[in-house]
This record gives C-alpha cells, structure tokens and sequence, in this order.
C-alpha cells in the first residue's frame, strides 16, 4: 500500500492555536497523524535537574518550541511514500540542526513549499536575482520522507525546533 501524507497543521500560530489544527479522521489502512508543540523545562526531582517537555499552551518572545509529528500506520499492509511537510508557524524562526527522525531524509524550504533541498544546499534568490545560500531565517517549511515502507501498527515521529521571535 502507498500513502502520502501532507501535515499543514503546524501553519496555525502558536499563540492562538494551543492544540493545533486537528486532523481528519483516517481511513482503514492508512497512516495517523498527531501534532503536538511543547517546551522544554528543568525540574528537580530526587535532587537532580531533568529535563521535561510541557505543552506549550502560550511561549515568550525568545522561549524556543519544539513540534512534533507522530504517525502511525493503522493499516494491515506496510505503508509507504509517507511525506511529512510542517510549514514554521508565524513569528517564529526556525532553530538550526533541529529537525530529527528516524529512517527519515529531511528537507527545507525558503520559499513557501515551491523548492525543496538538504539544509546545506538551500538557495535564497534575492531581489536582484542573485542567489545566495539560505539562512536558518530564510527557512519557511520542513520535510521528512519516510524511506521505505512503515510496518503495520508501526509508529515513528519526526520534528523541530522553533525560537518564537
């Protein structure tokens, strides 16, 4: 079974969408997707500091936020061409190297979704038309692939990091 998926879910502002854009409810034999954003906070249990993720109902100017995209397929058969695509909410930038998962190829955009490339190869067209190299400012979207085929009640999530300007 193929399946491609696309998560625009991400695209609704932090500020003013705590639990993001829900979801569709899936079809028998396809793949689930859930969003979550979260901060990051120290606490002290056992008189040692550990870190901890909360749900980032609200963040500061400055505070970073990480997204999250869990799938899993619910379906009998393998599923693949699974593609993730989470544009940056407003008024955030995103945090270089962040973007992780598994068995995943990770790609940028800094153009709206028009073009996509490896973090070290994305290209910004300026005014004048000169290209230069992207800057993690630039970057207006992230994409992960999934390689091959994911396991029937399988599940994987991928993500990134965003500092909230």
């Amino acid at each position: 079974m193929r399946f491609s998926i696309t998560s625009l879910a991400l695209a609704a502002c932090l500020l003013a969408a705590p639990a993001l854009h829900a979801q569709p409810a899936p079809k028998p034999g396809t793949v689930t997707l859930a969003n979550v954003a979260e901060k990051e906070i120290t606490v002290t249990e056992n008189g040692q500091s550990v870190k901890k993720r909360i749900p980032a109902a609200k963040a500061a100017p400055g505070e970073e936020v990480i997204y999250t995209s869990r799938f899993k397929n619910i379906g009998p058969k393998p599923a693949g061409n699974i593609v993730i695509t989470n544009p940056l909410p407003p008024h955030t930038t995103y945090v270089g190297g962040s973007a992780f998962g598994e068995n995943v190829a990770i790609t940028f955009s800094a153009d709206g979704g028009k073009t996509w490339a490896p973090a070290d190869q994305l290209k910004v067209r300026e005014a004048g038309g000169k290209e230069r190299p992207a800057a993690v400012g630039d970057i207006t979207h992230v994409r992960w692939t999934y390689r091959g085929e994911l396991p029937p009640a399988k599940e994987s999530s991928v993500g990134f990091r965003v500092t909230v300007n």
